[in-house]
């Protein structure tokens, strides 16, 4: 009782510090305000290294901290491609942030918004935009808010419910948010960042550590896969093998060894891309004094950085707890294989069995620590917290931010004050916080479903920023229609389809995520009804944009024999990598049913996928760096 006491002592201490820091810094920021242009996007000034990491927390969640571990734990490796979002959620940043930055200091946007329907002369993109940045924020704040429930909940032994939990970071998020605007977030983000990214390595070497090193790691997984009785349809174990490249069955659940195919993986990472493409991130890029952080955060920071942790670390978190007790099945078929450590507080249940089911596997690894060093119970709560709040507190900020510009200001208050448009972005994220406190206290059922819906929605984004960064041949209208039908087609391959009745089919039939129905629906409406809509006024009005990136943005003529070998490597990345012919790795470094094939000891699949990362982090360099993608422009805009 004693050392619970203490455990929890350090928890609150090091909560109260990490707080201290966030409202600190939501003062000063409040202060440093004069103007609606420092509130909102924190007056164009935000450093390279704040960017970086700022950028990088707000790209990584929460769910990287919380929920990634425990889905790599019930699904295997085959969820592990999920990891590969390190690279292409900023995949997304090299294609579009520096474009859109020499957009916004060249014509002086500060909203997304603002910057599309001045493009496009359009006022409903404009609305749509707004919409899409709400239906983002709302539900992933609350899977944040959700999460940090259960986490107070599991390291206070009960002693804490789950909604204080939330209502508390709830207020706190709101306090530094509200006041300080962007760059407060940002301040905090870069804190967020470290706390994040060292929080998953040393929860890697804890579990690494309790498992008794890599021969124990390899033993335990080999009489994983071989105890499986949930099998591809090729034999092998679901936990080390996609289950084919598409399978067609109405939805995603029914597929045979899981739904996780290369066409599901691949999908699924256009929904992760919605990450970068969401209209909060192009508000992060205004934000900046010049592209240059842009580079570095994409490649070093997201795609090497959060990389290696998710390969390694992150793997070794969600496999690993197979061997220390969070799987009865394995404590009572295979003990010589498993240290018990996590079962006698999971109360003699399988994992997934409890209430938090896989979202409480990082909980119980922290508590590991809870006898023998209470204090890093405490730091391990900060970490994950700050992961929590990392993108919820992004997005709350920027969405207020586009309400306030984009509805009260353009119809509303057109002359409002820099003062009252603070006023008002301070009240929306007061309201935006309160629905999502809404959402995860009366949703929680749905809630994962709703944090899919939010970037699948965010993902919808691409044609317009193709539209703005590249190609002005889509229209308007094109790309209105375009982006309606995409927000409908993942509404309708989501459970939510089925839940309210308009579809026959369930969650991501055919095995193909509700973002990659979305985007194909909407780039197919996009570019059909543009063929109809063309208009010369319209399009020699887009290139007056056009013209400005080609002088400023393009690619020296010396590199341009370079493009499509750039491209050519980009797709085979894509398909190999994360796509369809992402089965090969399945058994071409070994036999996953022969564990004395496997290089290194380790299955086929892990392989590859260590292999494919690091074919990644060269393909990202190249476009960010080699083809100028995120690089400063070498002219003075």
């Amino acid at each position: 009782m004693f050392g619970l006491e203490i455990k929890v002592i350090w928890l609150l201490f090091f909560v109260a510090l990490y707080w201290s820091y966030c409202i600190f810094w939501g003062i000063k920021g409040a202060r440093q305000s004069k103007t609606a242009g420092d509130y909102f996007i924190a007056g164009r000034s935000i450093s390279i290294w704040v960017f970086v990491l700022a950028a990088t927390a707000t790209s990584f969640s929460g769910w990287t901290f919380m929920g990634h571990p425990g889905l790599i734990y019930r699904d295997g490796f085959p969820y592990a491609y999920a990891s590969f979002y390190a690279i292409t959620i900023p995949f997304t940043g090299v294609l579009f942030l520096k474009r859109q930055w020499m957009l916004g200091k060249k014509f002086g946007f500060v909203t997304p918004g603002e910057m599309f329907a001045e493009y496009f002369k359009s006022d409903t993109i404009r609305l749509l935009i707004v919409l899409v940045a709400l239906v983002f924020s709302v539900p992933y704040l609350g899977i944040q808010l959700r999460a940090s429930g259960f986490l107070f909940n599991v390291l206070t032994d009960g002693m804490l419910g789950v909604n204080v939990g939330m209502i508390l970071l709830s207020l706190v998020v709101v306090i530094y948010v509200a006041t300080g605007g962007l760059r407060a977030v940002a301040y905090v983000d870069t804190m967020q960042c470290i706390l994040l990214a060292g929080g998953i390595i040393a929860l890697g070497i804890i579990s690494f550590y309790y498992i008794g090193g890599i021969t124990n790691l390899t033993e335990g997984i080999i009489s994983l896969t071989q105890s499986d009785t949930k099998l591809t349809k090729d034999g092998y174990s679901h936990y080390v093998a996609i289950p084919g490249m598409i399978q067609f069955v109405d939805a995603g659940s029914k597929a045979v060894g899981g739904p996780w195919t290369g066409i599901m993986i691949l999908t699924y990472m256009f929904a992760l891309m919605g990450i970068q493409s969401a209209p909060a991130f192009t508000m992060w890029a205004f934000s900046n004094q010049s592209p240059k952080p842009f580079a570095p955060q994409q490649v070093w920071a997201s795609a090497f950085g959060i990389g290696a942790i998710l390969f390694f670390f992150t793997a070794i978190q969600g496999i690993g707890s197979h061997f220390l007790g969070a799987n009865l099945d394995m404590v009572t078929n295979n003990p010589e294989v498993v240290n018990n450590v996590i079962g006698p507080n999971l109360g003699g249940k399988d994992l997934m069995e409890t209430a938090s089911k896989q979202g409480g596997l990082v909980p119980q690894l922290i508590n590991l620590m809870g006898e023998s060093a209470p204090w890093l119970v405490g730091l391990l709560s900060v970490c994950a917290l700050a992961a929590m709040q990392s993108t919820g507190a992004a997005y709350m900020s920027t969405a207020g931010g586009m309400i306030t510009r984009d509805i009260i200001k353009r119809y509303v208050l057109p002359n409002a004050s820099d003062s009252q448009q603070k006023l008002f972005g301070r009240f929306f994220v007061i309201i935006i916080v309160a629905l999502a406190l809404l959402v995860a206290a009366t949703a929680t059922d749905a809630l994962v479903l709703l944090g899919g819906l939010a970037v699948a929605y965010g993902f919808q984004m691409w044609p317009a920023l193709i539209a703005i960064c590249f190609w002005p041949w889509l229209t308007s209208l094109g790309i209105t229609l375009g982006l309606i039908a995409g927000l409908i087609a993942v509404t309708c391959t989501e459970s939510i389809g089925q839940s309210l009745g308009i579809t026959g089919w369930g969650r991501w039939p055919l095995t193909i995520h509700s973002a990659g129905w979305g985007i194909f629906f909407n780039l197919g409406t996009a570019i059909l009804v543009s063929f109809f809509t063309q208009n010369q006024n319209d399009y020699n009005h887009k290139m007056k944009y056009h013209n400005f990136l080609k002088e400023y943005a393009g690619l020296p003529s010396e590199k341009k024999n370079l493009v499509p070998i750039a491209w050519i490597i980009t797709l085979l990345w894509f398909f190999f990598g994360i796509g369809p012919g992402a089965v090969i790795g399945n058994w071409i470094f070994g036999d996953p049913t022969n564990p004395a094939t496997w290089i290194f000891g380790i299955p086929s699949i892990w392989v590859w996928q260590i292999l494919f990362w690091v074919i990644g982090v060269y393909m990202m360099w190249m476009l960010a760096y080699k083809m100028e993608l995120s690089t400063p422009s070498k002219k003075e805009i």
